[in-house]
Order: C-alpha cells, then structure tokens, then sequence
C-alpha cells in the first residue's frame, strides 16, 4: 500500500478534529444537565442559570479556555424538527419598494403596470421587476421609466435622469430594491438579536428577494410573527368624524346595491318604508350591542344563519330579514357602523366594525374605482385598527384618515428617537413611550394644537394602533402609543421601533412550527432507527464476510464518527432529514467493503496467493468504487442546489456521508488488512454458509429480457392510467395553503372534523390520520392570500376553537406548515428542474466515463423507469395506505436518491460489462453473453449492497416516526425497483441498442 505513512496520519489527525470538534457538544450537554438539576423542572429558572454563567469558563484545555456561550456555537447543532421551534421565509414586498421608489405615483399606466404585474407574479411566479418592466411595455410601448410618472423624481435624481433607456433606469431600481433587503436583513437582525433566542440563524436566500430565519424552542409564534413582518413604519394621521364621512358610506353602499342588481338583472331594489341606511345601521347595532361587545362577534358570525322570513319587532314594525338587509345594504351589513342609544352615529375616526373574514370584502369594494369615483371626499383613506375590540378576538375597527394634498403624513416615526416601555396612570396597562427630535416635536406640537378635541391616528405599518382624542396642546416631542397590549408585546413593539425601519414590509410566505414534544419524539426515533441500522448491518456483515465483515464493521464505526465530527466542524444543522441520510449512508457505506471483498473472493477463487489477492482485490475494484459513489455524489449536489430547509440538510449528510464512506472503506479498511497481513494473520471472507453463494451463478438474464419488458410496460401503463385519472396528493410546499398536525388525548373520526371545520371554512378541508388514531393531518387553503399580518394567527385559532368545540379539550399543535402559492411554484418548478437535470448529468457522465451512448441510454431507461414506478405507487396506493404519500419536497429527495442509487448499481454493473468486453474482444464473443456473464459476476454484491440498504430503510420506515414515513417508503421502493432495474433493464437495453446499432452498420456496409 502506498503513502501507507500518510495516510495514516491523515486518518489519525481527522481522528483528533472530529473528537475535538464533537467534545463542545457533549461540554454544553453537562453544562444545561447541571442547569436542569439547579432549576428543579423550572424553565424560566433554567435560562437564569445559563444566562448567568454564559461569560464564565466552562472548558479548559491547554491551550485555551472556552465559556458556555463559545461551547453552545460550536455544539453540534440540532435542526427545528429536532428540538422545537419556528422556521420562517420571508419575502421583502418589492412592488412596496417599487411604488415608493416612484413616490406612490398616480398614474394609470403605472398603477395598471403594478396591478398586472402582481397578479402575474401570484398566478405564476417570476420576478417582480421583470414582470412590471413587461407590463409597462405593454400598457404603454412609449412610456419612459425615467418621466416623473416612474422614476424621474427627486427621490431618484441621484441616478436617474431624463436621458436614461429604461433598461437603464431599471438596473438602478434593481439596485434600490437589492438596498431594500439588506435593510431588512440587518433590521431582521437587531430584531431577532434583542428578541433573546438561543441560537437563531437568519440568512439571506441567494438569489431571491427572501430571508430565512431560524428560532429554536420558541413558544409563541404570534409574537414571532408580529416582531418579524412589521416595516416599523410608523405614521401621524389627522382623522374625519364619522359625521365627516358617513354620507360618502351610504353612497358607497347605494352604487353597490345598483351594480349587484344590474349583475343580476334584478331592477326591484326600492328600499321598504321608513327603511334608510342609517335606521338599518342603528337595527344592525343595537342587536349587536344588546349585551357587550362579545354580542358583536356572535351577530357576525350568525348573521347569514338567520331566518330569511320578514320579522316584527316588540312594537310590531316590520323589519327587514337578513337576506332583505344584505341586499339593501350590501356594504353596511358587513360593515356595520357605530351608533349611540338614540340611534345616531357615534362621533369619532370609526367608520364601523367587522368580522375579519369580512375585512378583505370592505377594502375591495371601497376600493373599486366605480365606488371610489362617487364619494365626494378624495382624501381619504381607509385603516383597519391593529387589534381586536376588546372583548372579542376576530372584530377590528375601520378608521377614516384624512390624506393630505402630497399623500404624506404630518408626521412620522423617522423622528422617534427612542421608545421605551411604560405602564398608563390611569389604568395600569403597558404603553409604548415615544420620544421625538427637534423636528419632530415641532411637527407633533401643531398637530396636536391644530387638532384639540380631534383624533390623532397613530399608525403602524397600515395598522391603527391607537387614535387617541387631543385634549391639547402637547409640547415636549412626547407621544404613546396605547392598544391594549400585553407586556410582551409592547417590548415587542418598542423594540422594533428602536431598530429602525424597514424600507418595504416582509411578509412571510413560508412558515414550519414544530412542537417540542414531535422534537423529542423526531430525536427517540432517529436514535432508534440510527442504532437499529447500525447493528443490523454490523450483523450482517459479520454473518456474511466472516472475519473480513467485522474490519468492515470497524470502518463503518469510523465512517459514522468521522460523518458526525465533520458535520460538527462545519457548524451543520442535524435534521430528522439529516438522521435519514445518516441511516441511508450506514445501509450504502457497506458497497465499497462489498465491492472490494467480492473482487477479493474472485482473486482467492482464480488461485492466487492471499497478498496478492488482497491487493488486485483493492486495485480492481477502485474503477467501480469511483464510478458508483461519483454518480451519488452529484446526486447530493444536485439536491443541496435545489433544496432547501430539511432537504438541505439530509444532501449536507448524505455529500459528507459519500466522502467518508469512501476514506473509511478503501483507506481504513487496507490499514486494518496491512495490520493483520504484518502479524501474518489471514482474515476469512465467508463461513461455510456463504462461501458458494451466488458462485457459478449462470442466469440468463438476457435472454429473457422481453418478458422483463411486458411486465415492466404492464406496471407503468396500470401506473400512468392512475396518474391521469386518480392523480396525487400534493403536501403543502407543492400546492399552497395551510398543514396543522393535531394531537388529541382520545381517538378523532376524521369525518367528524372534516365537517366541523367545513362549518367554520365553508370549504372542505383535506383530513387525514397522522400516524396514531388520535393524531390529524388538516390542510385548507383557507385565507392563504390573504396579506394581513394577523391571518395565519386567525386560521390556527379558527381550527383549534373549532377542534375544542368537538373534542371538549384543546389539541397540542405538533406541526404546522404555511407556503404561499408563489413559493410553492418556485418549489414545484425547482423540484422538476432538480430531476431532469440530474438525469442529464448522470447521462453527461456515463457518456464520459464509458464513452458509449448506448450506456447512457439504457440507464437512462432504467431510471426512468424507476420514477415512474414510485409515482405509480404513490398514486395507486393515496388514501389506501395509513401513512402519507403526498408528493412534497421529501419525495422528490427521496426520488433523487433512488436515481443516485439506481445509477450506483447499474454503474457497477456496466464497469464489469467493460472489463468483459476489453477481456473477451479477442474471441469474438456475442455481447449478450459477455453482458450475462457480468451480471453473474456481481450478482452477489448486487444482492448484498441491496439487502443491507433495503434492511436499513425498512427500521427507518417502521421506527422512523411519521414525519419521514413517505420519505423512506419511496426510498424503500425505489431501492428495490432499482435493483430490478439494474438486472432487467438497463442492461438489456444496452444489448438492444448495440445491436440495432451493429446492424445498421452491416446494412451500410452492404450498401
């Protein structure tokens, strides 16, 4: 063996990084022990502790000291579906940035630009600023983005001018917009950095206008949510009375009514006697107010259940049902306006109140332009308040701002120079106190003074926060902000005021939430599937190989350690993925000791000497060693370019995995041979139960290669008929929309839960059981474009106040995952683009490798076949099986790993096929028997890699955990077809190729 010293060495000082790089982890593990032994069971106890010692010395070695904190960033860290906690993408709102990089221009061709080109993007995705560039130019084939109606204002007359090509005056807002986002990254930062989490990450995602952000242990993902999508943009409105405005409502309400009537070609929209908008406000109201504010949400949520017959009121007027209302007053039924005991409108900034499914209603019919263009008032503009009335959770407030001549508020918070928490005199309430600039006291003194007895909104990112009635004068530059807040969320609110602004809100548009007890869970049952692995292979091994399988045993303990160690050097993240792809390399680490002791069991039995055998052994099994794992190899790169979250973390493990299987096998292996070779020690490579396995093995696997044909097109045509007609289930990352893992303490029918949420969804939502009978997948695109901020804490309380209802007892949330339809386009497209280009790389380097195209198509071909096949089953089998088999981001991992697998046996196979070929070219033998006798002669190491692989995915299918039960059923059949594949397949498909190819060039010949 050469450089027998070096590499030694090499393996020795790996040996030391790996044990140093991994003792922070079990330093940090000691330290939080002692940390839970201080604390009793006490959590907010326990952070004290370790915050209190986060400075101090807690490892020493010669020659240096690490504190706590040093140890914990160098631990090896655990992924969100590990330990708990909140996974988060966010999308900076480019057309924000767009609009004000354009001073929020009014003109048509832009506003129409805007509109076209957002709906492009939700439709289909794209980017943004190409989509607009391409809607301009088809508004308006002259139109200039350098004229003040785009981009030639003073804002952008640094660079941009008149003479500017709009390709030009493009490339400088991509610039502005590129700014935006390393605003929002950095203030991301200070945010998260004062929100006092263990270990978050935040990271750009290149190439994107989004940001990822990591949170473990986190608890309350509202306040997670509230703290990451506000810009901080905080403004000063001066308000209209409802008096002001009112009149412009009904108008607003009477054109609504017309146009409904004209859509539906009914003319009978007279309104009954003694019937006006406002005697139908006060109706509305006082049912409403009857009680308390509580009555209010029940009035909405049941006005549409009502009876639609007319009804009689105690004085024996008749009034109008429901259904007569909702006609009448299309716009005031779900908007309805506040009015005092004597049924005249309440003074004040509040136009009315609503349920918030019915927000989104309001803002799109006042803002459609034939409603818009009959209200006398121009200047003004519509807010919902920022929180529910109090006492009830789903009803907000809409306020009337009064927009000045420029479209700018008096005031805003670039003025605020700190913010600090404090507690109201009169009813003791957490605050957020406001201290102004000189500038902006000046401002905030002639507002107030020109405002006394008016109200003031204060405004939040397109939120009221408050709106505060000016009693006077206010000087001093001091101002708060007062809603009812909870202390966590005005330290919340202070603290993103404090770290600036962003230029253009972050919406987030992915989110996973994993609960501590599936964290815990996810850890039991990677170690369970891990160590099961582990000693099935060692056993087998043992079994098969004899004295030779334990030194095999011995690399793969070493493989694992040095895969941990490296993954703890580079600070990788360790996800229930990543566990998978740690059990999937123990299965395949296996193939290189498989290849090289077959290749070794070939020299013993042609007669040569033991040494000898050993080293020809090695040295002919190096060709297909290389070949094999290089073709997985790029399988991994392929998944970590295209991945992302877990994904990325299972193609980290199984990249890393790849590259010390093959040290700990070919290198580690040889040193432990060279060791007993010295002593004059031969090792054994069977037992008597083994040694004549596969031996002599002559099938003809050619020869039948036809029938292997029919069966194969017989499975994919059963397949692809249920494609087309049964189709598949698609996870959330594919489709959009909303996934709650609920877990219950009793058994849950989930018919019974699909129809208490279609009650409160008005839409079916897709239910399933999830592992055990008391745990429910619920998936509904329910409100999952809709852009308000408090939407996804909207839908989650919607489903568990609708699941306690049915079950008595509030379920655990496990699990919950939210993707937008944008996102989820860009994964779909990313995750076909992920396939088709690992195919064409396998093909690109088969090409190179065997210089034939022959072997590029029939692996090809196999491969082929091998997705069809997994996405036959996982169409025939949906809604059969009791486990999930949606096609989501797992799947199509678990499908490039079947084809880095796939190709891995077949390029074994092909590698013999070329060393039979160059043996026998002299004989002038018939390549299908040269082809038979090749996969004779790998036949056992065929089987072996397969069983050992396929033995190590079913312990990962069976005690996994239901999270990657899909995952490792599709890396489960797919390892299986692939095999298939490998013999009946690709092969055979070379064989036929040849031969046409031969015959075509006889019949040249002839000619």
């Amino acid at each position: 063996m050469q450089n027998k010293g070096a590499i030694s060495f090499f393996a020795i000082l790996l040996a030391l990084v790996c044990l140093f790089e991994l003792s922070f982890t079990f330093v940090v593990s000691g330290v939080e022990k002692d940390a839970k032994e201080h604390a009793a069971g006490d959590p907010v106890k326990e952070r004290a502790y370790l915050d209190s010692i986060s400075n101090e010395t807690v490892y020493n070695i010669a020659l240096k000291k690490y504190t706590y904190q040093e140890c914990k960033e160098r631990e090896l860290n655990l992924g969100l579906d590990l330990k708990g906690g909140m996974n988060v993408t966010l999308e900076v709102a480019v057309p924000d940035v767009v609009r004000s990089l354009a001073r929020n221009s009014q003109d048509p061709v832009f506003r129409k630009s805007m509109d076209d080109a957002i709906a492009q993007m939700k439709a289909s995705g794209g980017n943004f600023l190409d989509l607009f560039a391409n809607a301009v130019k088809k508004n308006d084939p002259n139109a200039r983005l350098s004229s003040p109606a785009f981009f030639g204002n003073q804002d952008m007359a640094e660079v941009v001018n008149s003479r500017m090509t709009n390709d030009e005056v493009l490339a400088q807002v991509r610039i502005k917009v590129q700014s935006s986002v390393d605003n929002a990254y950095n203030v991301l930062r200070n945010r998260i950095d004062k929100f006092g989490v263990v270990q978050p990450n935040i990271q750009r995602l290149e190439g994107t206008d989004r940001i990822l952000v990591e949170l473990p242990g986190v608890k309350d993902p509202e306040r997670v949510r509230k703290l990451l999508q506000g810009a901080a943009k905080l403004e000063f409105w001066e308000t209209f009375d409802i008096g002001e405005i009112f009149g412009d409502i009904q108008k607003a309400n009477d054109k609504l009514k017309d146009l409904n009537a004209l859509a539906k070609g009914d003319s009978s929209s007279v309104l009954p006697k003694d019937t006006s908008a406002l005697a139908a406000a006060d109706s509305l109201n006082n049912k409403a107010t009857a009680a308390n504010d509580t009555a209010k949400l029940s009035l909405a949520e049941k006005l549409a259940q009502k009876s639609d017959s007319a009804k009689s009121d105690s004085t024996g007027n008749t009034q109008m049902s429901d259904a007569e209302t909702k006609k009448q007053f299309p716009l005031l039924s779900i908007l309805i306006p506040y009015t005092d005991a004597q049924g005249r409108l309440a003074p004040g900034p509040r136009i009315g109140y609503s349920i918030v499914s019915d927000t989104g209603k309001v803002n799109a019919i006042l803002n459609r332009p034939e409603i818009r263009n009959t209200m006398q008032r121009k200047d003004v503009r519509f807010l919902w308040s920022a929180k529910p009335i109090e006492g009830s959770k789903n009803i907000f407030d809409l306020i009337a701002i009064k927009i000045p001549r420029d479209g700018n508020p008096r005031l805003t918070g670039d003025h605020v120079t700190n913010a600090t928490v404090e507690y109201g005199q009169l009813n003791n309430k957490p605050e957020v106190s406001m201290t102004m600039d000189g500038p902006g006291a000046n401002t905030w003194r002639r507002m107030t003074k020109e405002n006394i007895k008016k109200s003031i909104a204060i405004v939040l990112d397109g939120y009221v926060y408050s709106f505060p009635t000016v009693q006077s004068e206010i000087a001093g530059g001091r101002s708060s902000i007062s809603g009812n807040f909870s202390p966590e969320e005005a330290k919340d609110l202070a603290n993103i005021l404090n770290s600036g602004k962003m230029d253009a809100p972050a919406r987030i548009v992915q989110e996973a939430i994993v609960g501590p007890s599936l964290g815990k869970e996810a850890i039991n049952a990677g170690l369970i599937s891990s160590l099961a692995g582990l000693i099935l292979v060692f056993l087998f091994m043992a079994f098969y190989y004899s004295s030779a399988g334990l030194v095999a045993d011995i690399a793969l303990m070493a493989n694992v350690f040095f895969l941990i160690g490296v993954m703890a050097s580079l600070q990788a993240v360790l996800t229930l993925p990543g566990i998978a792809g740690i059990v999937l390399t123990i299965g395949m680490s296996v193939d290189a000791n498989v290849l090289i002791y077959e290749r070794i069991r070939e020299e013993l039995a042609a007669g040569k000497g033991y040494k000898l055998a050993i080293a020809d052994g090695f040295k002919n099994a190096y060709s297909a060693i290389i070949d094999s794992n290089v073709t997985t190899l790029l399988t991994g790169i392929i998944l970590l370019v295209f991945g992302s979250g877990p994904i990325k973390g299972f193609a980290t493990t199984l990249v890393i995995g790849i590259l010390t299987s093959l040290f700990s096998a070919i290198f580690i292996t040889r040193i432990v041979f060279e060791m007993f070779s010295k002593r004059n020690k031969q090792l054994k490579f069977s037992i008597p139960l083994t040694a004549n396995v596969f031996k002599g093995s002559n099938f003809d696997f050619i020869a039948q290669r036809k029938r292997f044909y029919i069966v194969s097109l017989i499975i994919i045509g059963i397949g692809l008929i249920s494609m087309f007609t049964k189709g598949f289930g698609y996870g959330v990352d594919f489709e959009g929309g909303r996934s709650y893992v609920l877990r219950f303490e009793e058994p849950v029918n989930t018919q019974q839960v699909r129809e208490t949420l279609y009650n409160a969804f008005k839409q079916n939502p897709d239910v399933k059981i999830y592992g055990s009978s008391n745990q429910v997948q619920i998936t509904t695109d329910y409100m999952v474009d809709n852009d308000s901020p408090q939407t996804d804490s909207l839908v989650e309380n919607m489903v568990l106040s609708e699941m306690t209802k049915m079950a008595g007892k509030t379920p655990e949330v496990i699990l919950q995952h939210k993707v937008e339809a944008t996102v989820a386009n860009d994964i779909k497209e990313s995750a076909v683009l992920s396939v088709i280009f690992s195919l064409l790389v396998m093909f690109v380097y088969l090409q190179i490798r065997f210089r034939k195209w022959q072997y590029g198509v029939g692996a090809i071909a196999a491969l082929a076949y091998v997705v069809l096949f997994i996405l036959s089953i996982f169409s025939i089998f949906r809604n059969i099986l009791p486990f999930s088999l949606d096609i989501d981001q797992s799947f199509i991992a678990a499908i490039l790993t079947v084809v880095g697998y796939a190709i891995n046996d077949t390029v074994v196979i092909f590698d013999r096929i070329r060393e039979y070929l160059g043996m026998h070219s002299q004989k002038k033998e018939e390549m299908a028997t040269v082809i038979n006798n090749a996969l004779n002669s790998t036949l056992s190491r065929t089987v072996v890699t397969g069983m050992s692989t396929i033995g190590v995915l079913l312990i990962l299918f069976i005690f996994g955990g239901e999270v990657i039960r899909g995952f490792s059923f599709a890396m489960l059949i797919g390892v299986i077809v692939g095999t298939y594949t490998s013999l009946f397949v690709a092969s055979p498909v070379v064989v036929d190729l040849s031969r046409r190819v031969a015959t075509d060039a006889k019949s040249d010949a002839k000619k």
